[in-house]
């Protein structure tokens, strides 16, 4: 066996019997779909790697080795370089279930994002405003872009390109049954994006997805992503298994905390290692700089970019994912039909969000039960909703009578202990007065007033929200709704809320950034399930913990008809463990 480089070459008396090159697509497509699907950095070459000797079960034997060590000439086959298409933005998925989820990616015309190109000519706020009432999109774009620079060369740019990608998917730790998708070509007018919806799929099972690039006109493969994710559980009586999850909102570019990693709650969310995430809304901003988003180009700009961010790229291509949608990443903010943004129309903004960028689902909000005590509700806060300036009344809507009457019924039909709804916006709050576009606000009182009294009524309801650019839980006063709202995906982030102004209804209050997660556990076979929701910072530290059902006088319980004045915030139970700790006990336990 001689092994230079990249390049193994098998003999067998002199006779040459099998070679292989260890790097490139075609090798990478191989270990994806191998038993050695998971493992970190297999079957690449590197120095002071070691020689592993393996069987198949029998009896083996082995002996008489001799390594000499090659000073080795060139490789006489020069390997040519991989070209275009890439995956540039890699995988995301949302809408599991049981038995299916839609997994989306978007061929590229080069692996990583843009690095040293040129910056966005800087406008200010009025600027922005003025320039929003053109329509034209290549007046638009040149007040933007430097003079003699495309949009695909600018800083940040991972811009796409023309090709076929195959999915491959199956359960894990074993790879059969592995199943193929055919061959999809991916075009310009969809942002070289492509999706398929897998059904059939087996319940609380995780499974690897691995995506495959090509040309269109040669059959070599041209890039390999690996990805997974993980399908909710079916509602088991006898062993109920723990579910953890994690919500953020409020994203945007500039205001990342990671450099050109991206956002740094998305390593302290692996550490979790989340059975899914909610993100609720506002992942990227269109009016905001830079670009301010006025065009479809510039929107879908924004959305190559942040999704090439190596944090944001890696945690969404590994995770079960819901997303959510909201004002910034529809249109503009507090944006409602019939409006308008630079050229882009409010339709546009919907159809280019819910049919292109993410994965899809018609209509918009769905329900999913994550084992036999947990079910979540995912809303839709921009498709149905009625203009702002609307006098309030029975007609005026945020979620529209078929939406609402769907989440009451089906509320109202649940089984689960904990009902756990995630909105875009506040359905409690407290909120600014400012603010004119959710439940907690004047604006929508008689919708508002409303959804608090329905949703209240309905033991085991708790509202998670997006949207607000500050931590908090709170109590509605009238009718015991509990509510918490995540906070910005970063420190940079955070606005809107002056420190210190605890009202009434608030039970913790942080105006920082971070992020939400919630660990459902079964202490024993003989006690209730606990539902433990937490605030965090954006590198993962605790900030506040609410235990429901409540076991102290101070405790959270959303079951219960009586309100305490204030969480006190005591640990009543262990933290949930990292994935490394739950590794470590892993390996201990087998040694």
């Amino acid at each position: 066996m001689v092994a230079v480089g990249d390049r193994i070459e098998h003999y067998l008396n002199g006779q040459l019997v099998t070679a292989a090159t260890t790097s490139g697509p075609n090798w990478d497509a191989a270990i994806a779909m191998s038993k050695f699907y998971g493992t970190k950095e297999f079957g690449l070459p590197k120095d002071s790697d070691r020689i592993l000797l393996t069987d198949h079960g029998g009896k083996a034997a082995f002996k008489d080795f001799q390594f000499k060590e090659l000073d080795a000439p060139k490789p006489k086959i020069e390997v040519a370089t991989t070209q275009a298409p890439f995956l540039g933005n890699a995988i995301r998925n949302s809408w599991a279930d049981q038995d299916s989820i839609v997994i989306w990616t978007r061929t590229t015309s080069q692996p990583n994002m843009t690095l040293d190109g040129p910056n966005f000519i800087p406008l200010s706020r009025k600027e922005a405003s003025q320039l929003a009432k053109e329509s034209n999109e290549r007046k638009l774009m040149k007040a933007q872009i430097p003079a003699g620079v495309q949009l695909n060369e600018m800083f940040g740019a991972c811009p796409g390109a023309v090709g076929q990608v195959r999915l491959s998917y199956f359960p894990l730790p074993k790879r059969k049954p592995i199943l193929h998708t055919d061959w999809v070509t991916t075009k310009a007018e969809t942002d070289f994006t492509a999706q398929w919806k897998i059904e059939g799929l087996k319940a609380g099972t995780q499974y690897a997805a691995v995506v495959q690039a090509r040309g269109i006109e040669n059959e070599d493969l041209t890039a390999v992503f690996r990805g997974s994710f993980r399908t909710a559980p079916e509602a088991k009586k006898k062993k109920p298994k723990n579910v953890q999850f994690c919500i953020t909102t409020c994203h945007d570019f500039l205001r990342r905390d990671d450099g050109n990693d991206g956002h740094k709650i998305y390593p302290a969310m692996t550490e979790i290692d989340p059975d899914f995430v909610v993100h609720a809304g506002d992942i990227e901003y269109y009016d905001k700089p830079d670009p301010w988003a006025m065009t479809k180009p510039l929107m879908r700009f924004k959305w190559q970019r942040i999704f090439a961010l190596p944090n944001n790229r890696a945690f969404y291509s590994n995770t079960t994912s819901y997303f959510l949608k909201d004002d910034h990443d529809t249109l503009m903010n507090d944006c409602w039909a019939g409006q308008t943004y630079g050229s882009v129309s409010f339709e546009e903004g919907v159809q280019l969000f819910n049919e292109e960028q993410f994965p899809s689902l018609s209509p918009r909000y769905k329900t999913v039960k994550w084992g036999q005590d947990l079910q979540i509700w995912f809303l839709e806060g921009r498709d149905y909703r009625s203009s702002n300036k609307m006098p309030d009344g029975p007609k005026k809507t945020i979620l529209g009578e078929q939406q609402k009457a769907w989440l009451f019924r089906t509320l109202a039909e649940s089984t689960s202990k904990f009902k756990l709804v995630m909105s875009p916006t506040p359905i409690v709050g407290p909120d600014r007065t400012n603010k004119s576009d959710n439940h907690a606000n004047e604006v929508f009182e008689h919708e508002g007033r409303e959804m608090r009294e329905k949703l209240a009524a309905i033991q085991g309801v708790v509202v998670f929200c997006g949207d607000r650019h500050w931590q908090y839980a709170s109590v509605d006063e009238k009718t015991g709704l509990w509510e918490f709202g995540c906070g910005p995906g970063s420190e940079k982030h955070q606005l809107g809320w002056k420190v210190g102004d605890e009202r009434p209804t608030h039970r913790f209050l942080r105006v920082k950034g971070g992020f939400l997660s919630g660990h459902l556990t079964y202490p024993s076979p003989q006690k209730q399930p606990r539902l433990t929701i937490r605030h965090h910072g954006v590198t993962g530290k605790h900030e506040s913990k609410f235990v429901f059902p409540a076991r102290t006088q101070n405790d959270a319980d959303p079951t219960s008809k009586t309100t305490p004045a204030r969480n006190d915030r005591t640990p009543i139970d262990p933290a949930p463990k990292t994935a490394s700790q739950r590794q470590s006990e892993t390996t201990n336990d087998t040694n």
